[in-house]
């Protein structure tokens, strides 16, 4: 019997198996092999993230020592003068705003501050007055209206696209006939005093350019979601520190020509507003039908403070938004770019989980045998052991290259905004990342199969559904399911009966003071 016992942990040791499934030696070294190396790869290339923001950081720095102390702003300090202000084309920044959360005040004050030299003009877009966003910018842009060119404006419902798409385009319609550029900004983007003026001196430099993108540098604030969060940005952050030319574009960062929309060249206004789900989905697929040029420089990362209280279920429907993106599409190209994409994610996300289960599966067999004092010789053991502890250094070396690009980001975005407080993380939990890590690569195969044979997702309280890559339907029944939104936990109907005392502070203290101002005018 007892050899028997010896035996049956032998083969498990050597031979893991999967609900009955037994795998063989080969496959198990081929799969703990992929498991490494797909660990190395993200840790390179973060380590090439990290290497390109570094070195936007020594740059600065030194500028800073040869005495340009507005380095942060410009790479040469002749750029400050007025005559070269003069100079500078107008900028339409374009925010398409949804409900009010803790952290879009100080986003939206970065945004509105920015020390940007030449005309400037914001155009806050609500879909109604009803919006609780509508109310909270009303009372921010009093202390502002002397001092900057804002405008609030009401786009109405979505017909024909989703409502972000919609705000976008009748932001275009409004902005100022003399715009060159316009800048579409996400209301959980915080800028920099000086992002405005570096992308459009990149747009200035190189007019091939068509959009300018950047991305977010996530914050967890401790939950388990916001980890997840983090975890899942992060392998999209590499394609955004190239410093230049790249295929990637973050919706929530996107400056282009304004001529562009008013000619609706390559389509880019019929593409978005027939049917259009995914504003940066669509452009991308017009610029690489086109061959035209997405650059994201390397000052252009943003920090992004996380919900305190971003629970899993957000973090799900989050996911669940994200993979419904590549159920739209535009044209047959665009189809087989997402279906490959789909195919190739599918497959790197179970090929990364997998080796930790046979890992499991080895380390589980050999410590039952180090317990129960089974004695026999090593080599049994040994295979599946030093898989494992590849497995583990090659995890260590991952986890490692990420907190560096994390902590340089961090250097980046202090340097860039040396008038504001400093960002940190706080805490960094490497055990819930890790965890996070697990989690979101094994559910990304089951969101992206969802939303395929679903066709149709909940996006800040609407139900969007698809037909033939493009909205076909839209349901606007407000459930009390979705009374937040999914990852900034913004309230998306109003204030009324909410439990959150801050937010129903601010707007009734602000409401009370704006009646009173204008009882005391009357």
């Amino acid at each position: 019997m007892r050899s028997m016992v010896v035996t049956a942990i032998r083969r498990s040791l050597e031979y893991p198996s999967f609900f009955g499934l037994k795998i063989s030696k080969r496959t198990d070294c081929c799969f703990s092999a992929q498991g490494c190396l797909i660990c190395l790869t993200l840790a390179l290339g973060w380590a090439l993230a990290a290497y390109v923001r570094k070195r936007e950081v020594k740059r600065m720095r030194c500028s800073f020592k040869e005495g340009n102390n507005f380095a942060f702003l410009c790479h040469n300090i002749n750029e400050l003068e007025h005559s070269f202000q003069s100079k500078l084309p107008r900028v339409s920044v374009i925010m398409p705003l949804k409900g009010f959360g803790e952290h879009n005040l100080q986003n939206w004050r970065s945004q509105i501050t920015s020390l940007y030299g030449g005309p400037l003009e914001f155009l806050f877009v609500v879909e109604s007055t009803e919006d609780p966003a509508y109310e909270a910018v009303c009372m921010l842009l009093e202390n502002f209206n002397d001092d900057i060119e804002t405008h609030i404006v009401v786009a109405g419902l979505s017909t024909t696209c989703s409502q972000k798409i919609h705000n976008q385009l009748v932001g275009v319609e409004k902005m100022h006939k003399d715009t060159k550029y316009v800048l579409f900004l996400d209301d959980d983007v915080r800028l920099h005093p000086g992002s405005i003026g570096a992308l459009t001196t990149e747009m200035e430099k190189n007019p091939d350019i068509f959009i300018q993108t950047g991305y977010p540098l996530d914050l967890p604030s401790g939950t388990f979601g916001s980890y997840c969060i983090y975890e899942y940005h992060m392998p999209c952050s590499m394609g955004f520190a190239t410093g230049g030319k790249t295929f990637f574009l973050w919706g929530g960062c996107m400056m282009m020509h304004a001529d562009d929309f008013r000619k609706d060249l390559y389509g880019v206004v019929t593409g978005l507003r027939d049917g259009g789900y995914s504003d940066d989905m669509t452009l991308a697929a017009i610029a690489g039908q086109h061959k035209r040029l997405i650059t994201s420089p390397p000052v252009a990362v943003f920090p992004h403070p996380l919900a305190s209280d971003l629970s899993f279920p957000r973090y799900w429907n989050y996911l669940r938004k994200q993979t419904f993106v590549l159920e739209s599409y535009i044209n047959r190209v665009n189809w087989i770019m997402n279906r490959a994409l789909f195919a190739v994610h599918f497959y790197l996300s179970w090929g990364f989980v997998a080796p930790y289960i046979m890992a499991m599966v080895h380390t589980a067999a050999a410590l039952r045998v180090y317990f129960r004092g089974y004695s026999f010789d090593g080599t049994s053991t040994t295979g599946g052991l030093v898989l494992v502890g590849c497995l583990a250094i090659s995890t260590l070396i991952e986890l490692l290259s990420m907190w560096n690009l994390t902590k340089v980001e961090i250097q980046l975005c202090n340097d860039l905004s040396p008038e504001g407080p400093p960002v940190s993380l706080g805490s960094y939990n490497w055990v819930l990342i890790f965890l996070a890590m697990l989690v979101d690569n094994f559910l990304y195969p089951i969101s992206a199969i969802k939303s395929h044979f679903g066709q149709s997702i909940n996006w800040s309280g609407v139900r969007y559904h698809l037909r033939n890559g493009k909205i076909s339907k839209i349901d606007r029944k407000k459930e009390s399911a979705f009374r937040y939104s999914d990852l900034a936990g913004k309230y998306l109907y109003g204030y009324k009966g909410a439990k959150n005392a801050s937010f129903i502070s601010y707007l009734t203290g602000g409401l009370v003071r704006r009646h009173q101002r204008r009882q005391s005018q009357d």
